[in-house]
């Protein structure tokens, strides 16, 4: 997962490096955008992939469904049918949950894809519905849950489809591990996704019947502290320069990663010198030490790793200001660095302009 997280920055790299180079007008421009589409997909399975390998962490936060649907709208209109038309209920004054925004996602994702797969290639209509709701014990006993829920608020999540709908027979068997009603599967089962509920206090309604569709009802208690959302004011962002100056080292045992990464910058104005570890790396910041501005440092290498090579090069220099990369996620990431002035961080894979702002921003 780890390696080809470095693939994919290459891919999403060299797609959003070509459309900055295209017209609003060129017809390559939506083969391109899918392209950067299908790369974010496939780096949000990585992270999956880590946090089950144990090498990525969940972190827990105030969560906005409705938000959250809302910024995955790309992601799943491209991952249904499209004779599926996809509808939106979503409250705009929703109760936040403490949850993880990564699993919560595979949720959203896996019940759409679900969804669509049901209505298979027929025209149907698939809703994705937010809002609050308040339910007494009696509501509980009629959940698919493992652990005693308690009466009170809940959020709710619901995603509806008017596709073949289930047996009552499948529907007994709906959260067996392994259990599928496919060939293939192609995300997460049932039981893994009650389990993600599960572990976040929830539960979960089923109501479905052949040939009428299904709805999956995911309640989730509300966050601890809070008040009912209000819109919030726009506020005005200082803007951000476009343009960099000076020079960057770029430190990865990846050629493709430091290829790209030197491109990007490059168009952004910035100079670039690449080391291919860490070793090099240091070699290379002591040589130049006084024309670089700061360093891109991979955190995995061969010869000496990302956290020896940043206590190398502030022997060097005290100043020396590093932005830290990797594929795994910045909590694991940068614990090791926590406390020891690192300038930023960025995850991997990543577009130019979230390369551009981080070090525009670290060098104001």
């Amino acid at each position: 997962a780890h390696d080809f997280n470095n693939l994919l920055t290459a891919v999403m790299g060299n797609a959003s490096l070509a459309k900055m180079d295209l017209a609003d007008t060129s017809p390559v421009l939506p083969f391109l955008t899918n392209i950067e589409l299908a790369s974010e997909r496939a780096a949000a399975l990585c992270k999956q992939m880590l946090a089950y390998s144990g090498k990525g962490k969940f972190i827990v936060k105030p969560i906005n469904l409705t938000q959250l649907v809302r910024e995955m709208m790309n992601l799943l209109e491209v991952s249904i049918d499209k004779n599926v038309v996809l509808r939106l209920n979503l409250s705009e004054q929703l109760l936040t949950i403490d949850a993880d925004a990564a699993q919560m996602q595979q949720v959203v994702m896996n019940l759409v894809i679900n969804a669509s797969e049901a209505i298979d290639k027929h025209s149907g209509a698939l809703t994705i519905y937010t809002g609050v709701v308040d339910i007494d014990d009696a509501y509980i006993q009629t959940m698919h849950i493992d652990s005693e829920l308690t009466a009170g608020r809940y959020v709710v999540l619901e995603v509806s489809d008017t596709g073949c709908g289930m047996s009552a027979e499948t529907q007994k068997k709906l959260f067996d591990p392994f259990f599928t009603t496919k060939f293939t599967g192609r995300g997460l089962g049932m039981s893994a996704i009650l389990g993600i509920v599960r572990g976040h206090g929830g539960g979960i309604k089923v109501y479905s019947e052949l040939g009428k569709g299904t709805t999956f009802k995911i309640l989730i208690p509300c966050g601890a502290n809070q008040e009912e959302e209000k819109p919030q004011q726009s506020i005005v962002a200082q803007p951000v320069p476009t343009a960099g100056n000076g020079t960057i080292l770029i430190i990865d045992d990846e050629e493709t990663i430091r290829a790209i990464a030197s491109m990007m910058l490059k168009g952004f104005g910035f100079e670039t010198l690449t080391a291919q570890d860490g070793v090099e790396g240091v070699s290379v910041f002591r040589a130049h030490q006084h024309d670089i501005r700061a360093v891109l440092l991979d955190l995995n290498m061969p010869k000496m790793n990302g956290e020896d090579c940043f206590q190398a090069l502030r022997g060097i220099d005290p100043n020396v200001m590093v932005i830290l990369s990797s594929g795994y996620n910045e909590q694991d990431a940068t614990n090791r660095f926590a406390g020891k002035g690192l300038a930023g961080f960025i995850q991997k894979p990543y577009r130019p302009t979230a390369l551009r702002d981080i070090f525009l921003k670290a060098l104001k």
